[in-house]
């Protein structure tokens, strides 16, 4: 029987693993034993998936991305060219720590731009965007603008992936493709006044 996934003739898919209905693997990729890929993903080539990794559904991640085993990357998360995961924090080849791996999470509907480094054991925020080539050493809010090395927090990001300006008088910050409006708390974008977090994008 046909699956309801496309997997290209020079990718490997080791059993026993899930992949979800219309995601495509590319050329070269490597999907391991134990993974969970959810639905409508896309693999570019040369994605490597390690075991138990956890992605959810529309998932995009571009050529030559290592996920190794401790990330999950929940639904709508955007991995750039050459991002990078790690998941041990002092790795040594001759001394194993396959116990110690730690666990990072990529929320809902973040970006990782290319070659962006993510150090392992943190979370990555609802809708956060993470730069080009910045590397992330600690937790990021939702919806936050990290750029730099190491990354630092220089604004905020609407849904739609555009840099929110000041706020207004009511502590709000509008995006400018979507005329969605943002609530302000303190140093937090608490959440999206027009659309549900939920939901897809329309």
């Amino acid at each position: 029987m046909t699956p309801p996934y496309y997997v290209h003739p020079s990718a490997y898919v080791d059993e026993p693993c899930s992949i979800g209905a219309g995601t495509k693997i590319w050329h070269f990729c490597h999907v391991m034993p134990g993974a969970r890929i959810g639905e409508r993903c896309i693999l570019g080539q040369n994605v490597h998936v390690a075991p138990d990794v956890v992605i959810g559904n529309n998932v995009k991640i571009q050529n030559n991305v290592s996920v190794y085993t401790g990330v999950e990357l929940e639904d709508d998360v955007f991995c750039g060219p050459s991002c990078v995961f790690t998941n041990v924090m002092n790795p040594r080849a001759q001394i194993v720590r396959h116990h110690q791996y730690a666990r990072t999470l990529v929320r809902r509907g973040a970006t990782l731009g290319a070659n962006a480094t993510i150090v392992c054991g943190v979370t990555i925020g609802r809708y956060a965007f993470i730069g080009a080539g910045a590397v992330v050493r600690g937790d990021v809010p939702d919806y936050a603008l990290m750029l730099g090395v190491p990354a630092v927090h220089k604004g905020w990001m609407s849904r739609h992936g555009h840099r929110l300006g000041p706020p207004d008088a009511h502590g709000l910050r509008t995006c400018p493709e979507s005329g969605w409006c943002y609530q302000e708390l303190g140093l937090e974008i608490l959440c999206c006044l027009d659309w549900p977090e939920d939901q897809p994008l329309p």
